[in-house]
């Protein structure tokens, strides 16, 4: 059996965990007694389970097992084919007659992009938003997972720059790692970084129960904590600071892969503290919040407000927390920032949460975006140009590592950077033929490319809603977030002749 599924497709093992996860919502539903919701689940659950005993037979005789470009068109066609299937109970649960809903839903869930077409309080029961969770969550992993075992040994997803900044011994620990045969390398690394997910979520839920949170909304914002995709129940608002300081520790995860592994580093004494990510996001989630700070205050010295110390701590706080959410493209958006709109008059700065959802979180993380190693080095590369200006025959020191991150890091980072600037050109022109406005393409463009569903709130003049775009628009807009999750580079990469003859 086990040597069977080991030959079995990438995605066909998807399809399988997608079928097997039906079935926790199915008694959630049937404990809140929405049986038609719970029949919906169980009834997909089993119908698509055997319909993978059917495949697994047929498929499990086929041979050896998939290469590492049969995994990543595999990893692709999951984020396309994979949502139709997820769609199946929550279309019928929900009674929409139109198929496209659901699977816009599923595939803004499985990419952890979080972008909703009923994001009012009510619209959904209640196992609905826990299946868009369970999505998001089960995304989240997978691109845990795949990013060491698939995206890093094609030095895709941010590894382009990870490899030109690795010691001989990690280059050395690389090279061995690539040569694992590839599913073996997949069943290694999940078996690794599962219980550690799991864990974290449950720790989590854990903690905001204590804070009073009630289960299912414990285990959705868990949940999407983890995995970034900011899936809140509808019309969710956090009532107090002590669930939004939790969720504020777990987001660190999605800043930096070294918070939750080496992955080919040799660990070291502050190790963390010398990484390039955690401190890059260190500073913006220092300077941001001041900058932010700073304008509310302004604006209650007008309204007359700037006694109110209690209102100050509490933008101050929802700065720095609405600030480390959008940087890591999750998206919760902090009751006390809410409440600082109050306090100083001044509607939210949506073109500063664009800017942060687009610098992203870490590479080999949840966090979408352009990732903030290749900020990093497109950073180092020029403050060494602008130092040329001043001394043309000065040495840039650092030693080789520096050096190589500042010219093959820079290099690659730049090409990546120039290919998000096109795709999002391409698709705010694509919006606007679709009919959409400049300021409201602009940011679903952004939303959808980082993986930041919930910036359509927040990064204009007035919410957007997913609901009130026609179906070029939402289509658009998903293959936008798939593009996103995978990165331009890996799709590029599909159409390239060598990649296939290697």
């Amino acid at each position: 059996m086990r040597r069977t599924l080991q030959r079995l497709p990438f995605l066909l093992i998807l399809q399988g965990l997608g079928a097997a996860a039906m079935f926790a919502p199915a008694i959630h539903a049937y404990q809140l007694r929405y049986l038609h919701t719970a029949r919906s689940f169980f009834y997909s659950g089993i119908v698509f389970l055997i319909l993978f005993a059917f495949l697994a037979v047929a498929l499990g005789t086929r041979g050896r097992e998939g290469s590492t470009r049969a995994q990543l068109t595999g990893l692709v066609g999951a984020l396309v084919l994979l949502p139709l299937m997820l769609a199946v109970p929550f279309r019928e649960a929900l009674g929409d007659a139109y198929i496209g809903n659901a699977w816009f839903e599923m595939i803004s869930c499985l990419t952890t992009t979080g972008a909703t077409l009923y994001p009012g309080e009510g619209q959904l029961p209640p196992t609905l938003h826990l299946w868009r969770a369970m999505v998001g969550w089960m995304g989240g992993l997978l691109f845990w997972v795949s990013a060491l075992a698939i995206l890093a040994p094609l030095n895709l997803g941010g590894f382009e720059v990870v490899a030109t900044d690795l010691t001989a011994a990690g280059r050395t620990a690389l090279r061995e790692r690539r040569a694992v045969r590839p599913g073996e390398r997949l069943r290694r690394y999940a078996v690794r970084l599962a219980p550690i997910y799991a864990g974290l979520t449950l720790i989590l839920w854990i903690g905001l129960a204590l804070t009073g949170t009630s289960g299912t909304t414990g285990a959705i914002l868990a949940m999407s904590t983890m995995s970034t995709s900011g899936i809140v129940p509808g019309g969710w608002r956090g009532e107090t600071i002590l669930p939004e300081m939790l969720i504020f520790v777990f987001l660190i995860f999605g800043v930096s892969r070294l918070t939750f592994r080496n992955d080919f580093i040799n660990r070291e004494r502050g190790v963390l503290l010398k990484d390039p990510e955690i401190r890059l996001a260190a500073i913006l989630v220092v300077m941001v919040p001041a900058f932010l700070f700073l304008r509310h205050f302004l604006g209650s010295i007008e309204n007359e407000g700037q006694d109110d110390l209690g209102a100050a701590i509490q933008a101050l706080w929802g700065a720095t927390f609405t600030t480390l959410s959008f940087l890591t493209t999750t998206g919760f958006e902090s009751s006390s920032f809410e409440d600082a709109r109050f306090w100083s008059g001044l509607p939210t700065p949506g073109l500063v949460l664009i800017g942060l959802a687009l610098l992203g979180g870490g590479v080999a993380t949840t966090a979408g975006g352009v990732k903030l190693l290749r900020i990093y080095a497109l950073y180092k590369h020029g403050a060494r140009e602008m130092g040329r200006l001043v001394y043309p025959n000065s040495i840039g020191g650092s030693g080789s590592r520096g050096r190589r991150l500042r010219r093959e890091g820079a290099f690659v980072a730049w090409i990546f950077f120039m290919l998000f600037a096109i795709v999002l050109a391409v698709t705010m022109a694509a919006l606007t033929l679709a009919g959409l406005g400049f300021e409201e393409a602009m940011v679903l463009s952004v939303a959808a490319l980082s993986n930041t569903g919930p910036l359509a709130d927040v990064g204009g003049g007035a919410p957007i809603l997913y609901a009130d775009q026609g179906l070029a628009a939402r289509v658009i807009l998903a293959f936008v977030m798939v593009l996103g999750r995978m990165e331009t580079l890996a799709i590029v990469a599909l159409f390239n002749r060598d990649f296939w003859r290697a």
